[in-house]
């Protein structure tokens, strides 16, 4: 009987499972680094232990600090949540070995399915289809290839190569993102399936000789070979289904598994489907799999009980699905920029309509897993998931119109997040119909742009201006009774300087009378902005430009008529910082002011860092010529490797950070001049090849 659990994770995870064990009457002990001493999972842990350090290296890698945690506490039993030691043979084994129950599949079979290239020979001979492989770069027969990590997972150390010319750079670039995330630089070559699928069962055994399988979850939308998207029950043609099923229980009958895992496939267009890999641990999206049963499946409540050798409910048999559930993940990440991760303050964090948290839903309605509240910091030194939303509903098109409300309407300020880009997917034709496979996003550049019109984002600036001045104006300490912005010249108007997330700034002009209406207005844009983005002009001046009146006005809500019809408008001030929530979509705004101090310039050309991180690699020299383009540098930040490109032609005249070192946010990378004029520089290490 487990009394008291120590989860070896962070975040959602460790918040999930605190959840179902408070429901069990569990104990709980959370382990954490000095980054997340404030975390929310720390804060609703029974006991929690300190990690001392921030990287995962230093703290939840350390197998020797987390049975020390379980020591300390009194912990009987350790959970591993997924990531950082979740498929570490090592560690399941020292947990055993310690005297305490570990909650997940043998050490042996972590060790068999860890090592992709066995598992795939193991498989295999269980008569699980295989995709053609290769370990070795030179026997590859065709492409397109994937080149893959043997360790680990979630896409990391995953690259697609076209050409052979590109193979041996994609597994140089592989082999280092593996080792630095596993510790395992070991990969090997697939077979690339066009317009493929990625489906996965999950699968649950018991150690009285029980594999059982519980479902099919579709994860098709990916971004850089991870999952942003899951449903279930998935859209399979006619039996499809039972032979995923029936293939899943043989491959955790080959090794004897027991606890939850995942058997994932590609399913190809010609109704194919090939083993990918085994993930020893529960799955990210396992919400989707628990909402569609009719029974208020917890997985993780069967996590436990298994461990404590309780066999499979006799339900184990996947039952009746009820409706459909759609799963979002809430990366804090830049898209439009490449996936750049996002770091920062989470001002706040608020997402109407959630029905439960961490918990089954008796109807329809959205569930939130979250690792982070308002006020959480998000830092490099871990993944970038914010949360989970996930949406049941009778089908699947209502599903996804509830889980793209739910995010559309939700007020996410002060970090960058991947929130347009799932609204858009989910309100896809594309997506509607079901035509979905792993290399969609790439086919739908569209889904990238936010969800605000270029031509309202001066609406929202206006919107930001007006909350500002009602609220001056209910601080004010003198005459409160005047109009905000009144004066006696009124062919003076105010006017409010921003700055969008973009970096154009938008000049916000207008007047209000005597009664506090808006007289007029009118915004500018900058002159070499695109044709995309219309410059707004006095509303008495264009018919093309919305016709605004200003409906009433506090600090922190803007009600406006554009064009007949009544808006309102959500502003969060923090600082100089606004956030502006509408019904067209959200703006994150800064406020210049109107003096601005002077500040030290940095040299003309200079190539800032997006986000702190450590430069890994440096592949250029000073005095060399480079094209745009051309990679600089390599910095890595949130287990992921960011290439640095040339934004222009020029000679790198500067290169202030070696590899190895760390970066912060807006620190100089490299300076280049790229002027005419500017001639090859003698290389500060000629006989050194830069690449």
């Amino acid at each position: 009987m487990i009394n008291r659990l120590l989860v070896a994770n962070r975040g959602e995870i460790a918040r999930r499972v605190f959840a179902t064990c408070r429901a069990m009457g569990v104990q709980t002990v959370a382990v954490h680094s000095d980054a997340d001493a404030d975390a929310p999972f720390v804060a609703e842990a029974d006991q929690a232990v300190r990690l001392p350090g921030n990287t995962p290296a230093e703290t939840y890698l350390r197998v020797d600090l987390i049975l020390d945690a379980a020591r300390r506490s009194g912990a009987d039993a350790v959970h591993p949540g997924y990531g950082f030691l979740a498929e570490n043979a090592e560690f399941a084994a020292a947990v055993t070995d310690a005297g305490l129950t570990w909650v997940g599949p043998p050490a042996k079979v972590i060790a068999a399915m860890g090592d992709k290239l066995a598992a795939k020979a193991l498989l295999a001979d269980a008569g699980v289809p295989m995709l053609p492989s290769w370990t070795d770069a030179d026997e590859v027969t065709g492409f397109p290839v994937l080149v893959k990590a043997s360790a680990g997972g979630g896409g990391r150390g995953m690259r697609i190569v076209r050409d052979a010319d590109d193979l041996t750079e994609a597994v140089a670039s592989a082999r280092r993102e593996a080792a630095a995330a596993f510790g395992d630089g070991t990969v090997f070559i697939e077979r690339y399936v066009e317009r493929g699928r990625h489906v996965e069962v999950q699968i649950f055994g018991d150690t009285h000789g029980t594999v059982a399988a519980l479902g099919v979850r579709e994860c098709s939308i990916q971004r850089r070979h991870q999952k942003i998207i899951e449903e279930a029950p998935g859209d399979l043609p006619p039996g499809l289904r039972e032979r995923l099923h029936e293939t899943a229980v043989a491959a955790g009958r080959a090794v004897d598994y027991v606890g939850a895992g995942t058997v994932e496939f590609l399913l190809a267009p010609t109704g194919e489907f090939f083993f990918l890999e085994m993930n020893t641990r529960l799955q990210v999206e396992h919400p989707v799999t628990e909402l569609i049963t009719p029974v208020g499946l917890d997985l993780v409540r069967m996590q436990l009980l298994v461990a404590e050798g309780a066999p499979l409910p006799e339900h184990h048999h996947y039952p009746a699905t009820r409706g459909y559930a759609i799963e979002v993940r809430l990366c804090a990440e830049e898209p439009a920029q490449g996936w750049r991760p996002a770091t920062g303050t989470l001002h706040r964090f608020d997402v109407p309509g959630v029905d439960r948290e961490f918990g089954w839903l008796q109807r329809a309605g959205l569930r939130l897993d979250s690792g982070v509240v308002a006020g959480s910091m998000v830092g490099v030194h871990y993944d970038s998931l914010l949360a989970k939303l996930i949406a049941v509903a009778p089908t699947r098109s209502e599903a996804a119109r509830a889980l793209a409300g739910g995010l559309a309407r939700a007020e996410l300020h002060g970090v960058a997040t991947n929130r347009d880009l799932l609204v858009r997917v989910l309100r896809s034709p594309e997506f509607a119909a079901g035509e979905i496979d792993t290399g969609f996003l790439d086919r739908h550049p569209e889904v990238f742009a936010p969800l605000l019109p270029a031509g309202r984002l001066p609406i929202a600036a206006l919107a930001a201006a007006l909350a500002g001045a009602a609220q001056r104006r209910t601080d004010a300490p003198v005459l409160a009774g005047l109009p905000s912005g009144w004066r006696n010249v009124p062919a003076v108007p105010q006017t409010t300087l921003f700055v969008g997330s973009d970096g154009d700034e938008i000049e916000i002009r207008y007047r209000l009378d005597r009664t506090g209406a808006l007289a007029d207005w009118s915004s500018t844009l900058p002159a070499d902005d695109s044709a995309e983005r219309p410059k707004v002009s006095d509303a008495s001046e264009s018919a093309n430009t919305p016709t605004v009146a200003l409906v009433e006005a506090t600090g922190d809500r803007v009600v406006l008529d554009v064009d007949g019809v009544r808006q309102a408008y959500r502003v969060h001030r923090v600082g100089s910082e606004v956030f502006v929530d509408g019904p067209d979509g959200a703006a994150s705004l800064v406020e210049l002011p109107r003096l601005p101090l002077p500040t030290a310039a940095v040299a003309a050309g200079s190539l800032l860092a997006p986000l702190p991180g450590a430069v890994t690699r440096v592949h250029v020299q000073v005095g060399q010529r480079v094209t745009a383009g051309d990679p600089l540098l390599t910095l890595e930040a949130m287990k992921l490797e960011h290439p640095v490109l040339a934004p222009t032609d020029g000679v790198v005249t500067e290169l202030p950070v070696p590899a190895g070192g760390q970066v912060r946010t807006g620190a100089v990378l490299a300076v280049i001049d790229g002027s005419p004029a500017s001639g090859d520089l003698e290389p500060s290490n000629p006989e050194e090849d830069p690449r």
